[in-house]
């Protein structure tokens, strides 16, 4: 059975960008402060990374976030998915209404304009279909932003949630949780290294 993963980095005071993300500014103020473990030579961030990735047979993201991806201070060959850690699994972004233009033409994007339910559908059977292609089981992996997987956490679409913790206090940005469904996590596993702490969860 695809898994429907939602996995991203916050901060100690919960938030998932600095103040003022966007394309231009990336993930915000002291928002790459985040992602410092993913270019860590820690052994265990390294084999955390290549493990999540690995599995990524699809990824979901909302328009903000492709905005920032695909926006010029973006992904390069050193900073996407994965940072090079695996082959380029197939990408579907939440949408109102497609980009006219993209940058990274080299990636496979869908858009879906039918909400984020119909959009993790789409995201299963790509990772089921890759699943196939590949003889091992995939996930559907939601990278973000916090709104998208705020929402698929309310809406009951997640399986397992897995945080990044940093040892940073970012003050404002984008919250990962708001109002929303109460959901019960059961802990999976906590991996702690010399630059954040990894949090793995069920979602019951």
């Amino acid at each position: 059975m695809t898994r429907v993963v939602a996995d991203i980095s916050i901060s100690l005071d919960g938030f998932v960008t600095g103040p003022d993300p966007g394309p231009e500014t990336g993930l915000g103020t002291g928002g790459d402060a985040l992602h410092t473990w993913a270019f860590s030579d820690d052994p265990d961030d390294r084999r955390l990374l290549a493990e999540g990735t690995a599995r990524s047979g699809a990824v979901v993201l909302g328009r903000r976030l492709f905005d920032v991806v695909d926006g010029p201070n973006g992904w390069d060959d050193t900073t996407g998915y994965g940072a090079g850690e695996v082959g380029r699994p197939a990408f579907v972004v939440v949408t109102r209404t497609p980009p006219e233009t993209v940058r990274l033409t080299e990636l496979d994007w869908t858009f879906v304009t039918t909400g984020l339910r119909d959009a993790v559908a789409v995201a299963r059977e790509r990772a089921e279909a890759a699943s196939t292609a590949s003889a091992r089981e995939l996930d559907v992996v939601l990278m973000g932003g916090g709104a998208t997987i705020g929402s698929a956490l309310a809406a009951g679409l997640v399986d397992v949630l897995t945080l990044h913790l940093a040892p940073v206090v970012l003050g404002s940005g984008t919250p990962l949780f708001t109002s929303g469904a109460p959901r019960t996590l059961a802990q999976r596993s906590v991996i702690a290294t010399s630059t954040v702490t990894h949090l793995a969860y069920d979602v019951l």
